[in-house]
Parts: C-alpha cells; sequence; structure tokens
C-alpha cells in the first residue's frame, strides 16, 4: 500500500472532521424527527385505547338495555295475549248475558236497579213525604224488587262481565306502560349502538393515522442507523488518519529537534573558539550555554 503524503493526510483529516460534523448535525436533525414520528404513533395509540374503552362501555350499556327490552317485550306480549284472553271469556259473558236476558225479558244490570231501590228507600227514611207520595214510592219499589228479582239470574254474569272488564282496562294499563317503557329504552340503546359506530369510525382514521406515523417513524429510523453507521466508519477512520498526522507531527518535532541540537553544537564550537582566541562573547553566545546546560548537550 503506497503511504500517503503529509499534505494529503492533512487534507483529509480536515475533510473527515468537516464531514463527521455534518453526520451528526444530520444524525441529530434524523433522530429528532424519527421521535417526533414514533411520540405521534404513541398519541394516536393512547387515543385509540380511550376510544375502544368508550365503545366496550357503551356496549356494556346498549346491551344491558337491549337485554331488558326483549325482558319487557316478552311480559307486554304476555299481558296483550291475556287480554285477548280475556276478551274471549268477555264474549261468551255477554253472549250468555243476552240469551237470559231475552229469555227473562231482562234489560236492566240488577246492580243499577239494586242501587235504585237503595236511593227510594233512603228518600223515604229521610224525607218528610206526604202519604200519597210516599205510597207512590213505595209501589215503585215494589216494581223494581220485581224486577231486580229477575234480573239476579243474570246478576252473576252482570258482576263477572264488569270485573273482566275492569281486569281488561288495567291489563291494557300496565300493556301500555311497559310499552313506553319498552320505546325509552330502545331509543337509548339506540343512542348508544349510533355512538357506537361514531367511535368506530374515529377509531378507523386514527388508526390510517397511527400505521402513517409508525411507517415514517420506521423510514427515519432506518435512515438514523444508516447513517449512524456511516458516522461510525468516518470516526474510525478519523481516529486512523488523526493518528498517522500525530505520528508525522512527532516525527517533524523529533527532526527539529534534532536540528536546533546540532545548532547549538555548532554555535558552541564557535563560542568555544572565541573563548580560546580571547574574544568578547555576546548575549546570544551566554543564551546559548544556558541552552546546552539545561537541555544537558554534549558538544561532541
Amino acid at each position: 500500500m503506497q503511504e500517503e503524503k503529509p499534505g494529503e493526510l492533512f487534507k483529509k483529516l480536515n475533510e473527515l472532521k468537516k464531514e463527521v460534523t455534518h453526520l451528526r448535525k444530520e444524525l441529530n436533525q434524523i433522530d429528532a424527527q424519527k421521535e417526533s414520528w414514533f411520540k405521534k404513533k404513541e398519541n394516536y395509540s393512547n387515543q385509540i385505547k380511550e376510544l375502544i374503552k368508550k365503545i366496550k362501555e357503551n356496549k356494556e350499556k346498549r346491551d344491558s338495555l337491549t337485554s331488558k327490552v326483549k325482558e319487557d317485550k316478552k311480559v307486554r306480549d304476555e299481558l296483550n295475549n291475556k287480554v285477548k284472553e280475556i276478551i274471549l271469556e268477555l264474549k261468551e259473558l255477554e253472549k250468555k248475558k243476552i240469551e237470559i236476558s231475552k229469555k227473562h225479558k231482562i234489560k236492566e244490570d240488577p246492580s243499577k236497579i239494586k242501587e235504585r231501590i237503595e236511593e227510594l228507600e233512603f228518600r223515604i227514611e229521610t224525607e218528610g213525604l206526604s202519604f200519597e207520595k210516599e205510597k207512590k214510592l213505595m209501589q215503585k219499589i215494589k216494581e223494581l224488587k220485581e224486577k231486580y228479582n229477575k234480573s239476579r239470574l243474570i246478576s252473576d254474569v252482570w258482576e263477572k262481565i264488569n270485573q273482566e272488564s275492569e281486569k281488561i282496562r288495567e291489563t291494557k294499563k300496565k300493556a301500555e306502560e311497559i310499552h313506553k317503557r319498552i320505546q325509552n329504552r330502545a331509543n337509548e340503546s339506540q343512542k348508544y349502538h349510533e355512538e357506537i359506530i361514531k367511535l368506530s369510525k374515529e377509531i378507523d382514521e386514527l388508526k390510517k393515522k397511527e400505521e402513517e406515523a409508525f411507517s415514517r417513524f420506521i423510514e427515519f429510523k432506518k435512515k438514523f442507523n444508516e447513517i449512524n453507521s456511516k458516522l461510525k466508519e468516518r470516526l474510525v477512520e478519523l481516529n486512523r488518519v488523526k493518528q498517522d498526522v500525530d505520528k508525522i507531527k512527532e516525527k517533524s518535532k523529533r527532526e527539529r529537534e534534532l536540528k536546533d541540537i546540532e545548532l547549538i553544537k555548532t554555535k558552541a564550537l564557535d563560542i568555544k573558539d572565541k573563548i580560546k582566541k580571547g574574544k568578547k562573547l555576546t548575549t546570544e553566545d551566554l543564551l546559548i550555554f544556558q541552552k546546552m546546560e539545561k537541555s544537558n548537550i554534549n558538544e561532541k
């Protein structure tokens, strides 16, 4: 391998120093971008986790309401079926009532006749009626009692009809209340369902951003590793060239020192000759003697 000249080595050392400085600067910039994209990716990931948590909560609430709606529908349907059964029973009772009424020519509800009798008897007991008036009322009471005795044949049917009619009203009322509750819960459940769809769309958008951020992070990480590897290579090369340059500097220094010593020795011989001849020594001559003593230089 051909040895590089000192001038070329110094030039190469400066070039490597500049390149290393440039690579370090570029590496820091890419590292900052790499970390920035990683933070963005983590931020999107955390947002997705929070939205998934919200979706889970909404699903639990929605499913709970849906389950309650199913239970309410079952109860409502049972009540509606009960109403249908009572209506069928009521139709049979009405049919029976009509048959008995036609047979015995009964047109009024026995309970109504009884109420009328009790009302007239109360008047006779509490009001100061004339004899003629009281006699007419007594006759009316007698007629009503005859009607009542005949109508008693269907009094049980009338009573049963009234009871069943009341049952229908109460059952329908309960069914309507449950139906309203079903509607309210179904509407509330729908709101949670719509919120789930909305949050799912947000997650899809965030996932796209997360993937993009992660892709950019990988891209800059790859660049970072490439430049870092290049920087390491240049640092190794820089260190090698620096060592070569230091060797040259050290060699040059030793050569200068040897030249200085030879020069001092030569001058020392001239000074010695001056002393033999009795010539006056100069300040420079004295300084050279001091250097010789300090450096312990032998004249030979």
